[in-house]
């Protein structure tokens, strides 16, 4: 059986949870960035736990950050979305680094943890820089 891989319409990007909230926060558009960036056509991706995961954080969040969760998924609605099983002991962190590693595509985040994990796996990483712009980490 072939390793799954996604459908090759431009060149693939795992979105994080905490990468939704840019443009609410930064006033960065991240698609635009993402293409300048990268210089190609930019297909994003969002796993199904990443939107999970910002959906469990709505129900007990504040009105102001439940807010920018709201725009998160409906950014998130955007982007398509890789339907992807959390295993046992596993976080979305992991979800991200999997999915990351076996369709050989870097993971835009700007969780420092998440990010060092990345870089540690050689996964690049696309992040927010002086919450002005996106940059890079590592050769695709």
């Amino acid at each position: 059986m072939a390793e799954e891989t996604p459908e090759r319409r431009g060149f693939t990007v795992l979105l994080d949870s905490n990468f939704l909230f840019i443009p609410l926060r930064f006033g960065v558009d991240i698609f635009e960035e993402l293409q300048r960036l990268l210089g190609v056509l930019v297909r994003c991706v969002v796993p199904s736990p990443v939107v999970k995961e910002l959906r469990l954080l709505r129900r007990d969040a504040k009105p102001s950050l439940r807010r920018e969760i709201d725009f998160a998924l409906d950014l998130a609605k955007r982007c398509e979305t890789a339907e992807e099983h959390v295993e046992p002991g596993e976080k979305v962190d992991d979800v991200l680094i999997r999915l990351a590693r076996r369709w050989r595509c870097p993971v835009a985040t700007n969780d420092s943890e998440l990010r060092q994990r990345l870089r540690a796996e050689g996964v690049s990483v696309i992040y927010l820089r002086q919450q002005a712009y996106l940059d890079m980490e590592g050769v695709f």
